[in-house]
């Protein structure tokens, strides 16, 4: 059975995640299962998953789902074995990918299909907006479907811990950010920013460096146009650390589910994450008592990223992971989807109403903020640079050397510029 082939593949990716020369292309699996890649294992995410499958199952009644969902945050242990597989000639059908600069790293290997003439065939460059659509495209050409549109520069709190701190109002600045952790810590929360490990460290010093630098210099880190040497990135690092020293010591073993249960039960105040959090929270009962803002300094401006799917070169169902893809893209199966996931449809022709409040907000944000791009999750920059980034942030977490820190920033944008 294909389920078993999959369950092979997977055990022994993950055991080993060792190269294995392979012939590609394998001529399919004799039926009509689409095996769909995710790391939408649990929470909120999975909720969102089940939804759109809801819309595949009706769309496409010739085809079987198969979940192929990796669990942990960001799909960290995901990549690692979609990378064997992709590897040994073995791809899911289709597989979930941040849109954007990750995108680059599976184009160049030649290990996804060009969808181009699907964008034609479904409507979707009419669909989307046009500056989704460019940052879609790579040298003319689409290579992905997204889901959604998720904003990155949130900040979740417990509406409670802040009530009993008397911090009644969402900061505007840095400063005031300070003194509300102040606050907080004060009315006996030791750890009142909640904060996880690598990648989610990476998305508070982003959401830093958007709020000292500017949208522009901060989009132009990762085109070269703005140097990562600069007193500026100097000055957003001492505040990045400052914020550090605001945070739990464990930060650097848990996941981004942990640091939520922090907040949830009242050990942390404030939690920078991004908006798939609403979802999440509302799955487990938390809706009545959670709040949220923009990043301090941060409120015009709206860190992007995408959830999209890709076609893998050498899929054993072609047809249904067409299929799989243009639900994805469908006005029904956005909609569905993204009033699960605490994410917004990244289709035009959506209508508000049908979506929670935070959705809401988020979706006329989207229409008027200043886009900018996340390295965190891969719309900003390559897994190569991406990669560099977390375990830069790694080691600053535990050495607090911020010249150390921006020395391999720099490095690390030098060696994996992507333009």
């Amino acid at each position: 059975m294909r389920s078993s082939r999959r369950a092979a593949i997977v055990a022994a990716a993950m055991a080993a995640l060792l190269p294995v020369t392979a012939c590609g292309g394998e001529g399919g699996s004799g039926d009509n299962t689409v095996e769909v890649f995710t790391w939408w294992a649990d929470g909120g995410e999975k909720v969102g998953l089940d939804a759109l499958v809801g819309v595949f199952d009706t769309r496409c009644p010739a085809q079987t789902f198969e979940n192929g969902a990796i669990a942990g945050g960001a799909g960290a242990n995901a990549k690692q074995v979609l990378a064997s597989r992709l590897q040994t000639g073995s791809p899911p059908d289709t597989f979930q990918a941040h849109a954007g600069a990750e995108l680059v790293d599976y184009i160049a290997a030649g290990q996804i299909e060009d969808l181009s003439s699907s964008y034609d065939d479904w409507g979707l460059r009419e669909a989307f907006p046009p500056g989704l659509i460019d940052n879609l495209t790579y040298e003319d050409k689409i290579y992905s479907v997204p889901a959604n549109i998720h904003r990155a520069n949130v900040v979740w709190t417990n509406k409670q811990v802040l009530a009993k701190a008397g911090v009644t109002q969402a900061p505007t600045s840095m400063a005031e950010f300070v003194d509300a952790l102040d606050a907080v810590r004060a009315s006996g929360v030791t750890a009142p920013l909640a904060v996880g490990t690598d990648w989610t460290q990476l998305m508070l010093l982003e959401t830093v460096l958007i709020t000292v630098l500017g949208p522009d210099e901060f989009t132009g880190l990762w085109s070269g146009d703005t140097d990562w040497r600069g007193a500026e990135v100097t000055k957003a690092i001492a505040d990045y650390d400052r914020l550090l020293g605001y945070s739990n010591g464990d930060r650097d073993a848990l996941d981004w589910t942990d640091a939520e249960r922090m907040l949830m039960n009242g050990r942390a105040g404030f939690q920078l994450m991004g908006d798939w959090e609403a979802a999440d929270l509302d799955a487990m009962g938390f809706r009545d008592y959670y709040g949220y803002f923009t990043f301090p300094g941060s409120g015009e401006t709206f860190q992007w990223l995408a959830d999209s799917f890709t076609l893998p070169r050498g899929a054993s169902n072609v047809d249904g992971a067409r299929c799989w893809l243009e639900t994805v893209g469908s006005s029904d199966g956005q909609r569905e989807f993204n009033t699960k996931k605490g994410s917004i449809p990244a289709r035009t022709d959506a209508d508000p109403v049908n979506y929670p409040p935070y959705q809401q907000s988020a979706m006329a944000d989207w229409k008027t903020a200043t886009q900018v791009p996340s390295c965190a999750h891969g719309s900003a920059c390559s897994q190569g640079m991406q990669e560099a980034a977390n375990s830069a942030v790694a080691k600053f977490s535990t050495d607090h050397d911020a010249a150390a820190l921006q020395n391999a920033l720099a490095q690390a944008a030098e060696q994996f510029a992507t333009s």
